[in-house]
């Protein structure tokens, strides 16, 4: 898919409780993210949402956002809201990188899940794929015949190395990248792709997939808004309010040339 120009972001302030994450918190981030949002004054880049009806929405990006504010007890949280049918935004999935752990001991984990059985080779019915730098290819297999009972296996999966590894998300496609640039990698997870009717249902039936597996590209994505936390915080101040106050904030910063539109893909380095 290829776009020459999006539209402007649809910003909104939504009550948090309205926003419900498809996926689980990244225990690996949320701590940290928890303390920086408490200490903060903006807000860097808004969580991604989807809307279901006039006033509910399922996260697409963002979801440690989302249950940080949560547990910082936020009222509200601004938005960029974005719809699947706009053909701005693609749905893949994220590669697993996991480090800091030795091959023996992740494959004897994951043994010790009584829901799996791996195989030593690639296999179409495979629930993921284990490559790792010797060369070696582990399939794992469940005994599931929907999405829901295949997230609940890989949440027990990804939990594994989530708690004993260090895990990054890649999008590289072939191994040798990835161990070129993760020379100290044990694994690569590869996972099943997901539809968008997936991502909505894992969040409207709690059915959620494991942390960083679905990748959603959002062709003029909101980013570096830098939104005060304040108002977000503020308890007192209606909703309505607080999109007025928003809406003139956005206006201000496209006349005065504080917001600007990129529309070649890039690379930040200074996450």
């Amino acid at each position: 898919m290829t776009h020459t120009a999006a539209p402007p972001p649809d910003l909104r302030i939504v009550p948090v409780d309205h926003v419900h994450p498809h996926e689980e918190p990244d225990s690996q981030r949320l701590r940290p993210l928890v303390e920086n949002l408490r200490q903060a004054e903006f807000i860097i880049n808004p969580p991604v949402v989807a809307p279901v009806t006039a006033d509910q929405y399922v996260v697409l990006d963002g979801a440690n956002r989302i249950h940080a504010c949560t547990a910082l007890a936020f009222p509200h949280i601004i938005v960029q809201v974005v719809s699947y049918e706009s053909g701005f935004v693609e749905l893949g999935t994220w590669r697993h990188v996991v480090s800091d752990w030795t091959k023996g001991d992740f494959i004897e984990q994951l043994r010790a899940l009584p829901e799996i059985h791996m195989i030593n080779s690639m296999d179409a019915r495979a629930v993921a794929h284990i490559l790792c730098p010797d060369g070696s290819i582990t399939a794992v297999r469940a005994a599931v015949e929907t999405t829901h009972e295949r997230n609940v296996v890989l949440r027990d999966l990804v939990a594994v190395y989530q708690q004993h590894a260090t895990l990054h998300r890649t999008d590289l496609t072939e191994p040798d990248d990835v161990w070129q640039l993760f020379p100290d990698a044990t694994a690569l997870v590869i996972f099943p792709t997901y539809q968008p009717a997936d991502i909505i249902a894992a969040a409207l039936h709690h059915s959620l997939l494991p942390p960083g597996i679905s990748r959603h590209i959002v062709h003029g994505r909101a980013l570096r808004v830098n939104y005060p936390l304040a108002q977000l915080r503020d308890g007192q101040t209606s909703l309505a309010a607080k999109n007025d106050a928003l809406a003139r904030w956005v206006q201000e910063k496209f006349a005065h040339r504080g917001a600007r539109y990129y529309a070649e893909a890039t690379y930040q380095f200074d996450e």
